[in-house]
């Protein structure tokens, strides 16, 4: 057997081919079962033992070397198949995307958001509290006496523990969280009450469950020029408004002394209203400086301590500022309605607005 032939014809062999199938023919033509390589190796045994061991080391190292060479040759011709797929498959970046749909920001958490971040760059913190009240933190602490209407079943969700027969409520505003804060933080206290409330009530302006934002502060040295300004900085800041009409109005809280009323003015102009300006005016808010009463019934020292109070309806300052005109659609999942009416996470813009 003339090795050095059979080792150039063969590398002559493998070094022409241009695709994996010829390659796996050649390698199982001599490394087969039934290649040459494989049929001399069988043959060995009719040798004696001194030729035996050379011809079958010729015959593993001839073995060994079309191994490598065809190991070597398949690698080639992988990237050579691998590099003309890159250059033919290539990717068009003109098509246009999928149609994702993508999810909204619910106009009452962007207003919820956008109060909360006017108001902390004022230097207010966020607090919050249950649901479920008693009756002493919805209403007694809040000096509203045993016979005032908002107590009355018509108003009020009433829940009676079974345990101990303790009348509770779901809360009627969000003040019982700033009964809670003042029984449990000493002052200066200066915080806002984002949160759900619950009346029995119903119509295009009233739901039974709806939110609220009060605020509160407790210091030495507030008075009422000092809620008047930060309502007005509020205002301006949340309706975007360089000016504003406004004006405050006597009223009546049994939690605040003196009450107000904050009324904006405001015109309209081909089926839009335009804020802050006008002859027309609209309820926007209610404050008042905190009772001394309530102070006192929460452990803190009226005739040390003083501060004032505002509260206003989530749902109605987003119905004025996005020009949603029925309450109840918020609340009845109408995906056609988030989507007109929903911001972008990304952008926080709406399709929507005055």
């Amino acid at each position: 057997m003339d090795f050095s032939k059979i080792e150039k014809d063969t590398l002559e062999q493998i070094n022409s081919i241009k695709n994996l199938d010829e390659l796996e023919k050649i390698r199982l033509s001599y490394l087969g079962k039934k290649g040459l390589i494989s049929q001399e190796m069988k043959n060995l045994v009719n040798l004696e033992i001194d030729e035996k061991k050379e011809l079958g080391k010729k015959l593993n190292t001839l073995k060994n070397l079309i191994q490598n060479k065809i190991e070597s040759k398949r690698i080639e011709i992988q990237n050579i198949d691998l590099n003309k797929k890159m250059l033919d498959e290539k990717l068009d970046l003109t098509l246009p995307p999928r149609n994702y749909s993508n999810g909204k920001i619910h106009p009452i958490s962007q207003t919820i958001n956008s109060v909360i971040n006017i108001f902390s760059g004022m230097g207010f913190s966020v607090a919050d509290g249950p649901d479920i009240e008693t009756d002493f933190h919805n209403f007694t602490a809040l000096n509203i006496p045993p016979n005032h209407p908002a107590r009355e079943m018509q108003d009020t969700f009433y829940i009676t523990n079974e345990k101990n027969k303790e009348k509770l409520v779901l809360r009627t505003h969000t003040s019982p969280v700033q009964i809670r804060t003042m029984m449990n933080k000493e002052p200066p206290i200066k915080i806002i009450v984002p949160g759900r409330t619950y009346r029995c009530d119903s119509d295009s302006t009233h739901s039974p469950m709806f939110h609220q934002c009060e605020g509160l502060l407790i210091d030495k040295d507030s008075n009422m020029a000092h809620l008047k300004g930060c309502l007005i900085d509020f205002l301006k800041n949340f309706f975007e408004l360089d000016e504003l009409k406004f004006r405050f109005r006597p009223s009546y809280f049994p939690f605040t002394e003196p009450s107000a009323e904050m009324d904006i003015a405001y015109r309209k102009e081909k089926n839009t209203f335009k804020f802050g300006e006008g002859e027309d005016w609209l309820e926007i808010l209610g404050c008042g400086m905190v009772n001394p009463i309530v102070l006192e019934n929460c452990g803190i020292d009226s005739k040390n301590y003083k501060g004032f109070a505002f509260g206003l309806g989530i749902e109605r300052i987003a119905m004025l500022k996005y020009g949603i005109a029925d309450l109840r659609s918020f609340f009845e999942t109408d995906l056609r309605w988030i989507k007109h009416y929903g911001f972008n996470p990304l952008n926080l813009t709406s399709k929507s607005g005055l």
